[in-house]
Formats: C-alpha cells, sequence, structure tokens
C-alpha cells in the first residue's frame, strides 16, 4: 500500500469517487469547485487505486482544515484503508500547519471517525437527502 498526495484531483480519485458516491450511493453533485484548490490522496494497492479523500484549508479560522470525500471501493473495505486515509490526511494536514481537522460524515460512518479520535458537534442535517454530521479532532 502507498499513498499519494496530489495537488489536482488526479483521475484515479476521480474515477473511485464516482464508483463510490455517484454509482453506489447515488450522490448527483459529487464534484464541485473545491476540487480545484483542494489536495487529494489517492491510496493505492500495488499499482491499483483503492482508495481516496481530500483537505483543504477551512478558510475562516487559521489552522483548521476540512476533510471530505474519503470513500474506499468496494473490493477493498475491511483493510482498515479508511484508516490509513485518515491518518495520511492529518499527517499532511499538521505538516502544513494545521491543528484542527473537520469533517461533514454520513451519520452511517460516525463510529469509523469516532474510533479515530473525531467528536460530533451540531445537529443531523441532510446533504443530497443523507443524514450528515459535523465532526472534529484536534491534532498534536
Amino acid at each position: 500500500m502507498k499513498i499519494g498526495c496530489f495537488d489536482v484531483l488526479p483521475p484515479e480519485a476521480a474515477g473511485i469517487r464516482e464508483e463510490v458516491f455517484v454509482k453506489e450511493q447515488g450522490f448527483q453533485e459529487e464534484f464541485d469547485e473545491t476540487d480545484g484548490h483542494a489536495f487529494h490522496l489517492v491510496l493505492f494497492e500495488g499499482e491499483l487505486p483503492a482508495g481516496t479523500c481530500r483537505f483543504f484549508p477551512e478558510g475562516r479560522k487559521e489552522g483548521v482544515y476540512l476533510i471530505g470525500r474519503l470513500a474506499v471501493r468496494k473490493e477493498y473495505r475491511g483493510k482498515r484503508f479508511g484508516e490509513a486515509l485518515l491518518a495520511a490526511a492529518e499527517q499532511e494536514i499538521a505538516a502544513r500547519g494545521g491543528t484542527c481537522a473537520c469533517l461533514h460524515a454520513q451519520v452511517r460512518a460516525r463510529g469509523f471517525y469516532e474510533k479515530a479520535g473525531y467528536e460530533a458537534y451540531g445537529s443531523v442535517e441532510p446533504e443530497e437527502g443523507c443524514p450528515h454530521i459535523w465532526m472534529k479532532k484536534e491534532l498534536g
């Protein structure tokens, strides 16, 4: 397993997100202007892209970054690739001076993020009809 960090949306990340979020989960508004200024991680198993996520400065508070679009292809789930991507994003954020990571998690994934040290805040709200909740983690 290796993880690459890109400052443009690589086709491997776009393909994973299309497969997981659009085809599997039914989201329609997957790609947005944020892709143009976010950093994108891609996890490779050998030469094959298996997972991805993106992160970017929140913009209003110094040191706060947002993590999003974390997805692992179905055939690679259960191998802790999501944990590896999340940890890599946190390391990249810290290396850029970030002190806090926030994310808008699907409620069904809340336990995954809580195990990684994230705490929920605010109320549950729909995003394209899917319940989401804000979560955050102080880094280092």
